[in-house]
């Protein structure tokens, strides 16, 4: 298997072992594969980081004290990164003196393991970790996803008598837009999205078509819309709510997001999306046609495409995963 590429979680829970001398935890690694698990190997933090960061593994097993960043140091950076914080951390460690049990638990291990290692004891501890930690990980990449996409949702939490009790989550994007909209603080939600939000968990109990919600705003670049939809309940049976913002200025804004691009630049795109000719672009925009091309060029470097087909067909199928379309 070649370490680098991800592997297919389909067929087996992932574990990454990390010790500065692997050669010493031969029998854990191969009772692990016996097991049925794919076995990652990383001997120093960085390159642990970098492995964790990739193959985003079921369960971490950390030496404690190696040479360079030790075992601590890579617990609290995986922590402190979204994407692999809620990944279980077990020490393996020969210190069993209680200032490093606490140093293994304050920097986020969940269980500690002593040297020599006992492969039954271990294969027993993470399935106990593995198994609690397994909708932790899986939710918080599904939002780290939803982010990245630019996709602005959240889920609330509503108690007996259909009030919110706050929101559980929210995208990065979500918390702006309800900032933008209501002037509200992360995890409040507005008395017009809970009177909303409580008719529509009500249709849906009742298996009738749900409505969507639409608040407009006023800002100089013209009106815009925020459009609520209830999707479904997660996990945990809150509701969860998915926004998007219709409006020119909104398409322009998430082609800036989503291809790393100039406002002016993501305007040009916007239009040539549109089928519009350089001169008409010039004409739009204030710029002349030799303007829009100079722009042009640097979106298709950007892009990675040649032609304006493929720059309108790439920001098409971006713009369908932001569930945004172009106007008029």
């Amino acid at each position: 298997m070649n370490e680098a590429s991800l592997p297919d979680r389909s067929h087996s829970p992932v574990v990454l072992i990390v010790d500065d001398v692997p050669d010493n935890l031969s029998v854990l690694h191969d009772a692990l594969d016996e097991s049925g698990y794919t076995v990652l190997v990383a001997t120093n933090g960085e390159s642990a980081l970098q492995r964790a960061a990739q193959a985003l593994p079921d369960v971490v097993l950390l030496d404690a004290v190696m040479p360079g960043m030790d075992g601590f140091e890579v617990a609290r950076r995986l922590k402190a990164h979204p994407a692999t914080a809620a990944i279980p951390i077990i020490f393996m460690t020969g210190l069993t003196e209680t200032e490093h049990v606490v140093a293994a638990f304050a920097a986020g291990g969940v269980d500690y393991v002593t040297k020599p290692i006992r492969a039954q004891e271990v294969l027993a501890r993470m399935s106990v970790h593995m198994s609690s930690a397994r909708e932790r990980v899986h939710g918080t990449q599904a939002r780290n996803a939803l982010d990245a996409f630019g996709h602005a949702t959240m889920a609330i939490q509503l108690d007996d008598t259909g009030r919110a009790v706050r929101a559980v989550w929210q995208t990065a994007l979500a918390r702006q837009l309800m900032h933008d909209y209501f002037g509200v603080a992360p995890a409040q939600v507005p008395e017009l999205v809970l009177d909303w939000l409580r008719s529509e968990s009500s249709l849906a109990a009742k298996g009738r078509e749900p409505r969507s919600l639409a608040v407009h705003r006023e800002t100089p670049a013209g009106t815009r819309e925020l459009v609520f939809a209830l999707q479904q309940r997660t996990g945990d049976d809150d509701l969860l709510i998915v926004m998007r913002e219709v409006s020119d200025a909104a398409v322009v804004d998430a082609m800036v997001n989503a291809f790393r691009l100039t406002l002016r630049e993501a305007e040009v795109l916007y239009w040539v999306a549109k089928g519009k000719t350089n001169r008409d672009i010039g004409d739009i925009l204030g710029s002349s046609p030799a303007t829009v091309k100079k722009h042009l060029e640097r979106v298709y470097v950007k892009l990675g495409v040649e032609t304006r087909t493929a720059a309108a067909n790439l920001v098409m199928g971006r713009l369908r995963q932001l569930n945004l379309s172009l106007a008029g």
